[in-house]
């Protein structure tokens, strides 16, 4: 059956409707607004075809603010979106329908015009002023992974997979999920989710694709590799990563006088041996205060008196923005269990969009 997962109690917003509300409302409408809403449905072919109770467009919203009224039911949420949209929309008229009629609706919609909806509207935020966000004139991002739990459904389980745990396995399946963040902002750029067998380096591959030149991607020692380091600089982005303790560097001369070094990060198999796949790197490799453990950087920014060691390896630090972005997303968007709400995957995958927009909206909003 599609639908959604665990019952929630079919009570109002505590209060009633308040003016926050239809701001929050007004936010998703200002940041994606209608025609650019209506021109991805048109892109995707889910254009409604006819008179709908509840029409492709607003189910569009209605999807992005599922994450926003968390703690309302489903119908509930569509009784607040509709108030919200027709403080800014006054002609809009939509009957508050009920939750097989919400399912169907968004079946119809499918996952596609969310992605079209991403790739016209978000953008990256920060102004030059922005703190937080610049190395130099760079564009600071980062990219990492997490999970997201979802209902316990027996097509969500074969789908996404119920990962091992210290006492047998997790008690819900889990979704994969990676995104590419802009630092000082924290407004996600691009994300991707998949069952919990695909791994954070094959998502990171798809993201790469969305970097632009004047960029500078951080990323931690799982994406230390030589394939995707060669696409993500291709897509001439800057690149500062941290590798893993057992990968040797070794200078091609000496080092330079902030102890950092020139070194090659090589590819593997025929293209090391033809001396092929084979990229410039500069290394930096420190250690924190009161601290045994070492951390190697590869980098790039080849010229240190562009970018010193030492500001390299204080800036790498800043990667954890994006841990702090998750702990928002689950903590103060989602609440406890971090759990999404619907049954199946191609509606699992829907919401995470529209979880992800209403965080872009979010960041807009407090940028």
């Amino acid at each position: 059956m599609w639908g959604f997962g665990m019952a929630r109690t079919p009570a109002s917003l505590p209060g009633g409707l308040r003016l926050s509300d239809y701001l929050s409302v007004g936010v998703i409408a200002r940041v994606f607004p209608r025609a650019a809403v209506r021109a991805a449905l048109r892109e995707t072919e889910r254009e409604s075809v006819r008179q709908r109770a509840l029409p492709a467009d607003v189910m569009m919203y209605y999807v992005i603010a599922l994450a926003l009224f968390r703690q309302a039911s489903t119908r509930e949420v569509l009784r607040c979106l509709m108030e919200g949209l027709r403080w800014v929309s006054p002609e809009l008229l939509v009957r508050v329908s009920g939750k097989s009629s919400i399912s169907r609706a968004r079946s119809r919609l499918g996952p596609q015009p969310f992605a079209a909806l991403r790739d016209a509207c978000v953008r990256p935020l920060a102004a030059p002023s922005t703190a937080g966000a610049w190395y130099r004139g760079r564009r600071l991002t980062a990219i990492d992974g997490s999970s997201l739990s979802v209902p316990d459904e027996a097509v969500n389980r074969r789908h996404f997979g119920l990962p091992g745990a210290s006492r047998g396995q997790s008690g819900f399946p889990k979704l994969r999920l990676s995104v590419l963040m802009e630092l000082g902002t924290r407004a996600p750029l691009a994300w991707c989710g998949g069952p919990w067998s695909e791994s954070e380096m094959e998502q990171a591959e798809r993201l790469v694709a969305r970097l632009e030149p004047g960029m500078l991607l951080l990323a931690d020692r799982h994406y230390g590799g030589f394939p995707l380091w060669s696409q993500a600089q291709d897509r001439g982005a800057d690149l500062l990563w941290r590798v893993k303790s057992n990968q040797a560097f070794p200078p091609v001369r000496g080092s330079f006088p902030d102890g950092s070094w020139p070194s090659v990060i090589n590819g593997s198999g025929r293209d090391r041996r033809r001396r092929r796949g084979q990229r410039a790197v500069r290394v930096v490799r420190y250690r924190m205060p009161g601290s045994d453990e070492a951390f190697t950087l590869i980098t790039t920014l080849l010229d240190p008196e562009q970018a010193p060691a030492a500001e390299l390896a204080a800036l790498y630090h800043e990667r954890w923005e994006i841990e702090t972005a998750y702990d928002e997303v689950k903590t103060h968007m989602l609440g406890p269990g971090a759990l999404l709400r619907s049954k199946t995957p191609a509606l699992v995958l829907q919401e995470l969009d529209g979880l992800m927009l209403a965080r872009y909206a979010v960041r807009c909003l407090i940028h």
